[in-house]
């Protein structure tokens, strides 16, 4: 079985900082990757930011230069979202993903799962 559990959200005001963090774990299940993405109201679900096992980062053009994905420390499944220089535009429900593989069985089916969202409210 596998978890994705998400923190950290909430207001903030324009310009202003939020992070959020995100936790993966399965037993027998490795981790390949990590994405954030956000639902903004009235639209659709949106890339934010991965980072791969290697720890090679992309990020979507909105947020390129003002958020920032990191890994809490070497090989751990602990990722976070460093938001800077909000903007109420950045208002929305930010979801964490992982995408797992069963350990040692590299063709294995690939899990796409999801956390349940964190809320992010920027106030202008």
């Amino acid at each position: 079985q596998v978890q994705v559990v998400e923190s950290g959200g909430g207001l903030a005001q324009a310009g202003g900082s939020l992070r959020l963090s995100c936790t993966a774990s399965g037993s027998g299940f490795s981790v390949t990757a990590m994405n954030w993405y956000r639902q903004i109201q009235g639209k659709q679900r949106d890339f934010v930011a991965t980072i791969t096992s290697g720890d090679s980062t992309n990020y979507g053009d909105s947020v390129q230069g003002r958020f920032t994905i990191s890994r809490a420390s070497a090989k751990n499944n602990t990722i976070y979202l460093q938001m800077n220089s909000l903007r109420p535009e950045d208002s929305g429900v930010y979801y964490c993903t992982a995408l797992f593989k069963e350990t040692g069985r590299p063709f294995s089916p690939t899990i796409d799962y999801w956390g349940q969202g964190t809320q992010v409210t920027v106030s202008s």
